[in-house]
């Protein structure tokens, strides 16, 4: 019996009751108070060259990795992971360490490609399925484990595609549901990492509806997103993202390709992102992409952790 069934019989009343109380548990934590939090998010596994997962977590200057992408879902039961060649042996060890140190890992679905569509609820379950039996505490036989009995600590939507009818709302609501854990004992991370332009795509608002993420990483250094790149309005927006989801916690999200036109100074993100962003009750703190450049500029990270 798919476990949903059991849910599906109960009076929507009752049905409502619960989901509103698993929602409350993923919102629990007090939205971080104005002011520095020291959290920063990156992204890891678009680069061999940047490194184990292992030397990323033991660097110091993440609170949180996120891996990625799981680029292919939704057409049937075809899943591919894209860690850009880096020894998925490995890497079930690399998590058990990096949790065992405190920090916690993540695995993000979507990414740049196009090979990714949710258009139906049961594209939505056979998704839920296969991330809870691949990655988190499922076995089921047919269905590999790339990392081995590692359990993840959350789930990222990174979506840059997509269409009104797809169902990651029903994908969100039934890790909800299922009050899926990183490890024993410990809350999923339920995250999505967005474009800077407010109000989002479809998709995605329909997804970060359902009031249950933790956070919303916003994108402030996408080259073609005009309204709010790094010289444009981007702090009308973030205003207005804050605004919006009072309950969720917002991260900056700044590259750390010194090559892009829109990587900001460390000085700049101190005198001019770090004040402004840490207004808002919400604030949470700062995701980097990605690791390949932060490794790449020396002490980038290290400074911007400061700042956070």
């Amino acid at each position: 019996m798919h476990p949903t069934m059991g849910l599906a019989r109960l009076r929507p009343a009752c049905l409502l009751a619960i989901l509103s109380i698993v929602a409350a548990s993923f919102l629990a934590a007090p939205a971080a108070a104005a002011g520095k939090t020291g959290q920063v998010t990156v992204f890891w596994g678009r680069n061999k060259d940047e490194g184990s997962l292992r030397e990323a977590c033991d660097s110091g200057r993440y609170t949180m990795v996120t891996m990625s992408f799981l680029d292919v879902f939704g057409r049937g039961n075809k899943y591919h992971l894209d860690l850009s060649g880096h020894d998925l042996t490995a890497i079930g060890a690399d998590i058990k360490h990096c949790q065992f140190i405190g920090v916690p890992v993540s695995i993000s679905i979507g990414g740049y490609g196009t090979g990714y569509s949710l258009p139906s609820n049961r594209s939505a379950l056979d998704l839920f399925d296969h991330l809870w039996n691949s990655y988190f505490g499922g076995s089921k036989p047919g269905v590999p484990r790339p990392f081995g009995d590692a359990w993840l600590d959350g789930v990222d939507l990174f979506l840059e595609h997509g269409t009104p009818a797809d169902r990651y709302d029903v994908l969100a609501l039934e890790l909800a549901k299922h009050n899926i854990r990183g490890g024993p004992g410990k809350p999923l991370h339920l995250t999505a990492t967005v474009r800077c332009a407010y109000p989002p795509a479809a998709h995605v608002g329909r997804a970060l509806a359902t009031g249950i993420f933790e956070r919303v990483h916003v994108r402030i250094y996408e080259g073609d997103d005009k309204a709010c790149n790094v010289y444009g309005a981007w702090q009308d927006a973030w205003d207005k993202w804050t605004a919006a989801y009072p309950a969720t916690r917002f991260y900056i999200g700044l590259t750390a390709d010194q090559n892009s036109y829109q990587w900001i100074h460390p000085k700049n993100v101190y005198y001019g992102v770090a004040p402004v962003v840490q207004k808002k009750d919400n604030y949470g703190g700062i995701m980097l992409w990605d690791r390949y450049f932060d490794k790449k500029s020396d002490d980038y990270g290290s400074l911007i952790k400061n700042y956070a």
